[in-house]
């Protein structure tokens, strides 16, 4: 596989699924970049497995569980590459790898903590590290609440080192009907932040077209 910069409107980027609730956000994700022929390299940590487990009823990390949706497009099978959490000398962990951002999506307090003070004892917060240095993009979807003094001044610290704190908190301004409409409209905001292109319900010029506005009936 190519590990370096794909040519025209691909990318390619690497997800960080951590131990918060959201696994819809962090599948819904992959679903899409994937679908659209972005290569993506996946980290879980061992905490992000349960989650999975729990919300997700996915047992071993694979192609076919992670996205379903793809799972008969062979051509597609070689876009995810799945990394070990536990194998820091993967290639994510080098700078020398060439990516276009990196998504740490469902983002714990824990994850949150060890990437703000710098320990990459996992590949996950280590990748986080090399994106940081390399001033690449690098999206933090914090997802627990509420938050603690401690989660505020790590997310200030991620934030100054420029990382993008990216709460997946929904824009009801949209009339979601459905849970997916919820997660679709967090997937959609981060996929703006990495500048891909989407077809995903997000922006306020939707809502206003159908009548409606802030505190106006719709």
């Amino acid at each position: 596989m190519n590990t370096q910069h794909r040519t025209g409107d691909t990318r390619t980027l690497v997800v960080g699924i951590s131990g918060a609730s959201g696994a819809a956000y962090a599948l819904r994700l992959i679903e899409i970049l994937i679908g659209q022929g972005h290569e993506v390299h996946a980290v879980v940590s061992d905490y992000g497995r349960r989650l999975l487990f729990d919300e997700a009823d996915i047992r071993q990390l694979t192609f076919e569980t992670l996205c379903p949706k793809h799972a008969g497009r062979d051509d597609l099978r070689q876009n995810l590459v799945l990394h070990p959490n536990k194998d820091v000398g993967a290639v994510i962990a080098s700078g020398s790898f060439l990516h276009d951002g990196m998504v740490v999506v469902p983002c714990s307090s824990a994850s949150l903590g060890a990437m703000a003070t710098g320990s990459g004892s996992n590949l996950l917060t280590r990748a986080a590290m090399v994106t940081l240095k390399e001033r690449r993009p690098l999206i933090v979807c914090h997802r627990e609440m509420p938050l603690s003094l401690i989660d505020i001044e790590n997310m200030r610290t991620l934030a100054l080192a420029g990382a993008t704190i990216c709460s997946p908190n929904p824009g009801f301004y949209l009339l979601p009907r459905s849970v997916s409409d919820i997660v679709d409209f967090t997937v959609g905001k981060i996929l703006d932040l990495l500048r891909i292109k989407h077809d995903l319900a997000t922006r306020w010029t939707e809502a206003h077209a159908r009548g409606g506005g802030p505190g106006e009936p719709a």
